[in-house]
Protein backbone atom coordinates (compact mmCIF):
# COMPACT_ATOMS: atom_id res chain seq x y z
CA UNK A 1 0.00 0.00 0.00
CA UNK A 2 1.22 3.51 -1.00
CA UNK A 3 0.02 6.88 -0.52
CA UNK A 4 1.09 9.38 -3.40
CA UNK A 5 -0.52 13.55 -3.63
CA UNK A 6 -2.87 11.88 -0.30
CA UNK A 7 -4.26 9.26 -1.86
CA UNK A 8 -4.12 6.04 -0.75
CA UNK A 9 -3.72 3.25 -3.19
CA UNK A 10 -3.39 -0.31 -3.29
CA UNK A 11 -1.79 -2.38 -6.40
CA UNK A 12 -4.08 -4.53 -8.41
CA UNK A 13 -1.54 -7.41 -8.15
CA UNK A 14 -1.21 -7.32 -3.99
CA UNK A 15 -5.43 -7.23 -4.06
CA UNK A 16 -5.65 -10.39 -5.96
CA UNK A 17 -3.63 -12.60 -4.16
CA UNK A 18 -5.18 -11.26 -0.81
CA UNK A 19 -8.79 -11.58 -2.17
CA UNK A 20 -8.53 -14.61 -3.94
CA UNK A 21 -9.91 -16.77 -1.38
CA UNK A 22 -12.36 -14.13 0.00
CA UNK A 23 -14.79 -14.44 -3.18
CA UNK A 24 -18.40 -14.57 -2.50
CA UNK A 25 -19.45 -17.31 -5.37
CA UNK A 26 -22.23 -16.80 -7.81
CA UNK A 27 -21.40 -20.19 -9.50
CA UNK A 28 -18.55 -23.12 -9.82
CA UNK A 29 -16.36 -20.68 -12.21
CA UNK A 30 -17.08 -17.32 -10.99
CA UNK A 31 -16.98 -15.29 -7.71
CA UNK A 32 -16.81 -11.05 -6.82
CA UNK A 33 -16.00 -9.29 -4.31
CA UNK A 34 -17.45 -6.06 -3.01
CA UNK A 35 -14.91 -3.68 -2.36
CA UNK A 36 -17.67 -1.05 -1.32
CA UNK A 37 -21.46 -0.50 -0.07
CA UNK A 38 -23.78 -1.95 -2.95
CA UNK A 39 -27.29 -2.28 -2.23
CA UNK A 40 -28.34 -6.16 -2.81
CA UNK A 41 -30.72 -5.61 -5.70
CA UNK A 42 -27.94 -4.26 -7.15
CA UNK A 43 -25.89 -6.82 -6.61
CA UNK A 44 -28.10 -8.77 -8.98
CA UNK A 45 -27.00 -6.50 -11.62
CA UNK A 46 -23.26 -6.68 -11.09
CA UNK A 47 -22.66 -10.32 -10.31
CA UNK A 48 -25.41 -13.06 -11.05
CA UNK A 49 -27.02 -11.35 -14.44
CA UNK A 50 -23.65 -10.64 -16.61
CA UNK A 51 -22.56 -14.35 -15.68
CA UNK A 52 -25.78 -16.17 -15.94
CA UNK A 53 -26.03 -14.55 -19.65
CA UNK A 54 -22.62 -16.40 -20.44
CA UNK A 55 -22.85 -19.14 -23.14
CA UNK A 56 -21.67 -23.00 -21.11
CA UNK A 57 -19.11 -23.10 -24.47
CA UNK A 58 -17.53 -19.69 -23.49
CA UNK A 59 -17.24 -20.56 -19.66
CA UNK A 60 -15.91 -23.87 -20.45
CA UNK A 61 -12.20 -22.14 -22.32
CA UNK A 62 -11.76 -19.56 -19.25
CA UNK A 63 -10.20 -20.16 -16.20
CA UNK A 64 -11.60 -19.53 -12.74
CA UNK A 65 -12.90 -15.59 -12.63
CA UNK A 66 -12.85 -13.34 -9.62
CA UNK A 67 -14.62 -9.62 -10.43
CA UNK A 68 -13.48 -6.90 -7.65
CA UNK A 69 -16.18 -4.54 -7.57
CA UNK A 70 -14.08 -1.32 -6.44
CA UNK A 71 -14.29 2.11 -5.82
CA UNK A 72 -12.16 3.26 -9.04
CA UNK A 73 -8.83 2.25 -10.08
CA UNK A 74 -5.63 4.27 -11.52
CA UNK A 75 -3.63 3.36 -14.53
CA UNK A 76 -0.57 1.54 -13.92
CA UNK A 77 2.84 2.55 -15.13
CA UNK A 78 5.61 0.74 -16.65
CA UNK A 79 6.72 0.33 -13.51
CA UNK A 80 3.66 -0.56 -11.80
CA UNK A 81 0.41 -2.12 -11.84
CA UNK A 82 -2.88 -0.53 -11.91
CA UNK A 83 -3.90 0.07 -8.22
CA UNK A 84 -7.52 0.64 -6.68
CA UNK A 85 -8.34 4.31 -4.94
CA UNK A 86 -11.40 4.65 -2.47
CA UNK A 87 -10.66 8.49 -4.27
CA UNK A 88 -11.31 9.43 -7.87
CA UNK A 89 -8.24 9.63 -9.54
CA UNK A 90 -7.40 12.42 -11.84
CA UNK A 91 -9.67 11.95 -14.80
CA UNK A 92 -6.47 10.95 -16.88
CA UNK A 93 -5.76 8.68 -15.00
CA UNK A 94 -8.75 6.63 -13.92
CA UNK A 95 -8.66 3.42 -15.19
CA UNK A 96 -12.26 1.47 -15.60
CA UNK A 97 -10.78 -2.06 -15.96
CA UNK A 98 -7.57 -4.38 -15.45
CA UNK A 99 -7.11 -7.79 -14.86
CA UNK A 100 -4.63 -9.88 -13.15
CA UNK A 101 -3.74 -13.81 -14.24
CA UNK A 102 -2.47 -16.28 -11.73
CA UNK A 103 -2.60 -20.39 -12.45
CA UNK A 104 -5.63 -20.55 -14.05
CA UNK A 105 -7.79 -17.87 -11.90
CA UNK A 106 -7.96 -14.94 -13.35
CA UNK A 107 -9.09 -11.26 -10.72
CA UNK A 108 -11.13 -8.53 -12.88
CA UNK A 109 -11.10 -5.77 -11.53
CA UNK A 110 -13.45 -2.92 -12.57
CA UNK A 111 -14.19 1.29 -11.44
CA UNK A 112 -17.92 0.80 -10.23
CA UNK A 113 -18.59 4.21 -8.32
CA UNK A 114 -19.72 6.85 -10.28
CA UNK A 115 -19.86 4.68 -13.38
CA UNK A 116 -23.29 3.41 -15.14
CA UNK A 117 -23.85 -0.34 -14.95
CA UNK A 118 -24.31 -0.65 -18.60
CA UNK A 119 -20.64 0.31 -19.50
CA UNK A 120 -19.50 -1.89 -16.46
CA UNK A 121 -21.32 -4.63 -17.82
CA UNK A 122 -19.11 -3.66 -21.30
CA UNK A 123 -16.10 -3.77 -19.55
CA UNK A 124 -16.55 -7.03 -17.88
CA UNK A 125 -17.47 -8.65 -21.40
CA UNK A 126 -14.34 -7.11 -22.77
CA UNK A 127 -11.84 -8.73 -19.87
CA UNK A 128 -13.48 -11.93 -20.45
CA UNK A 129 -13.36 -11.57 -24.79
CA UNK A 130 -9.73 -10.83 -23.86
CA UNK A 131 -9.22 -13.77 -21.95
CA UNK A 132 -11.19 -15.98 -24.49
CA UNK A 133 -8.79 -13.97 -27.43
CA UNK A 134 -5.78 -16.04 -26.24
CA UNK A 135 -7.60 -19.39 -25.12
CA UNK A 136 -9.40 -20.29 -28.65
CA UNK A 137 -9.57 -23.86 -29.94
CA UNK A 138 -7.63 -24.48 -33.40
CA UNK A 139 -11.56 -25.09 -34.86
CA UNK A 140 -12.52 -21.57 -33.64
CA UNK A 141 -9.73 -19.98 -34.84
CA UNK A 142 -10.35 -21.20 -38.19
CA UNK A 143 -13.90 -20.20 -38.78
CA UNK A 144 -12.88 -16.94 -37.43
CA UNK A 145 -9.64 -16.68 -39.90
CA UNK A 146 -11.61 -17.62 -42.87
CA UNK A 147 -14.51 -14.93 -42.05
CA UNK A 148 -11.91 -12.35 -42.11
CA UNK A 149 -10.23 -13.07 -44.96
CA UNK A 150 -13.39 -13.50 -46.70
CA UNK A 151 -14.33 -9.56 -45.32
CA UNK A 152 -9.97 -8.45 -46.59
CA UNK A 153 -10.79 -10.08 -49.80
CA UNK A 154 -13.58 -8.35 -50.43
CA UNK A 155 -11.99 -4.99 -49.36
CA UNK A 156 -14.34 -4.58 -46.36
CA UNK A 157 -13.67 -1.27 -43.98
CA UNK A 158 -14.87 -0.63 -40.81
CA UNK A 159 -14.60 -2.70 -37.92
CA UNK A 160 -16.78 -3.29 -34.41
CA UNK A 161 -14.69 -1.13 -31.95
CA UNK A 162 -11.46 1.17 -32.57
CA UNK A 163 -8.42 -0.96 -31.63
CA UNK A 164 -9.76 -3.58 -34.10
CA UNK A 165 -9.76 -0.80 -36.47
CA UNK A 166 -6.72 0.68 -36.37
CA UNK A 167 -5.20 -3.04 -36.52
CA UNK A 168 -7.23 -3.41 -39.86
CA UNK A 169 -5.88 -0.05 -41.15
CA UNK A 170 -2.28 -1.31 -40.84
CA UNK A 171 -3.20 -4.70 -42.36
CA UNK A 172 -4.73 -3.10 -44.96
CA UNK A 173 -1.53 -0.91 -46.00
CA UNK A 174 -0.02 -4.24 -47.20
CA UNK A 175 -0.17 -6.03 -49.90
CA UNK A 176 -2.36 -8.27 -50.58
CA UNK A 177 -1.04 -11.82 -50.21
CA UNK A 178 0.54 -10.26 -47.17
CA UNK A 179 -2.68 -9.86 -45.61
CA UNK A 180 -3.86 -13.15 -44.63
CA UNK A 181 -1.19 -14.43 -42.93
CA UNK A 182 1.95 -13.47 -40.42
CA UNK A 183 1.67 -12.16 -37.02
CA UNK A 184 -0.43 -8.41 -38.27
CA UNK A 185 -3.05 -10.65 -39.60
CA UNK A 186 -2.94 -12.84 -35.87
CA UNK A 187 -3.02 -9.78 -33.92
CA UNK A 188 -5.83 -8.41 -36.05
CA UNK A 189 -7.74 -11.03 -36.03
CA UNK A 190 -7.61 -11.73 -31.79
CA UNK A 191 -8.28 -7.95 -31.23
CA UNK A 192 -11.34 -8.30 -33.88
CA UNK A 193 -12.23 -11.57 -32.13
CA UNK A 194 -12.38 -9.68 -29.17
CA UNK A 195 -14.57 -6.32 -29.76
CA UNK A 196 -16.91 -8.30 -31.72
CA UNK A 197 -17.06 -11.08 -28.92
CA UNK A 198 -17.68 -8.44 -26.67
CA UNK A 199 -20.53 -7.00 -28.52
CA UNK A 200 -22.46 -10.62 -28.69
CA UNK A 201 -21.93 -11.14 -24.63
CA UNK A 202 -23.19 -7.90 -24.02
CA UNK A 203 -26.01 -8.33 -26.13
CA UNK A 204 -26.71 -11.37 -24.86
CA UNK A 205 -26.96 -9.64 -22.00
CA UNK A 206 -28.48 -6.54 -22.33
CA UNK A 207 -30.82 -4.76 -24.82
CA UNK A 208 -28.23 -2.60 -26.28
CA UNK A 209 -27.39 -0.27 -29.88
CA UNK A 210 -24.52 -0.66 -32.09
CA UNK A 211 -23.18 2.87 -33.32
CA UNK A 212 -23.45 3.33 -37.00
CA UNK A 213 -20.77 5.92 -38.31
CA UNK A 214 -17.76 5.52 -41.17
CA UNK A 215 -15.56 3.41 -39.12
CA UNK A 216 -18.18 1.01 -38.68
CA UNK A 217 -17.96 -2.48 -40.08
CA UNK A 218 -20.97 -3.10 -42.44
CA UNK A 219 -24.21 -4.56 -40.74
CA UNK A 220 -23.87 -7.91 -42.99
CA UNK A 221 -20.31 -8.73 -41.75
CA UNK A 222 -21.65 -8.07 -38.52
CA UNK A 223 -24.88 -10.00 -38.49
CA UNK A 224 -22.62 -12.75 -40.13
CA UNK A 225 -19.77 -12.07 -37.76
CA UNK A 226 -22.27 -12.90 -34.55
CA UNK A 227 -24.18 -15.57 -36.46
CA UNK A 228 -21.02 -17.37 -36.60
CA UNK A 229 -20.58 -16.88 -32.43
CA UNK A 230 -24.04 -17.17 -32.16
CA UNK A 231 -23.10 -21.38 -33.97
CA UNK A 232 -19.95 -21.56 -32.02
CA UNK A 233 -21.30 -20.29 -28.28
CA UNK A 234 -25.10 -20.98 -28.58
CA UNK A 235 -26.69 -18.56 -25.74
CA UNK A 236 -27.98 -20.01 -22.91
CA UNK A 237 -31.43 -20.79 -22.48
CA UNK A 238 -33.66 -17.49 -22.04
CA UNK A 239 -30.86 -15.10 -23.92
CA UNK A 240 -31.54 -13.94 -27.45
CA UNK A 241 -28.58 -12.79 -30.17
CA UNK A 242 -31.22 -11.02 -32.27
CA UNK A 243 -34.36 -9.63 -32.04
CA UNK A 244 -35.97 -12.43 -34.32
CA UNK A 245 -34.64 -14.42 -31.35
CA UNK A 246 -37.01 -13.10 -29.00
CA UNK A 247 -40.33 -14.86 -30.17
CA UNK A 248 -38.32 -17.63 -29.34
CA UNK A 249 -37.46 -16.75 -25.56
CA UNK A 250 -39.94 -14.15 -24.70
CA UNK A 251 -38.19 -13.96 -21.37
CA UNK A 252 -34.99 -12.90 -22.18
CA UNK A 253 -33.41 -10.45 -19.57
Amino acid sequence: MASQNGLVRTTVDELARRLRTEMIPINTQFGYFPMLQIAEEDLRAYAQEPVAAMPKAACDLLPKIGIVLAPFLERGTARSSAAVLYDKPAEAKLALSARVEAEEFATLFFTVKDEQVSDYHYYLYDELSALLSTRLPDRIQDVWHGLLREELSSEVHGEVDERGWHLKQALLRRPMKARKDGKPFRDYSRQSFEDTMTLYLHGLCCDIDVETGPRQLPSRYLRKRLEALKHLFPPPEGHAVFPEDLKEHPHRH
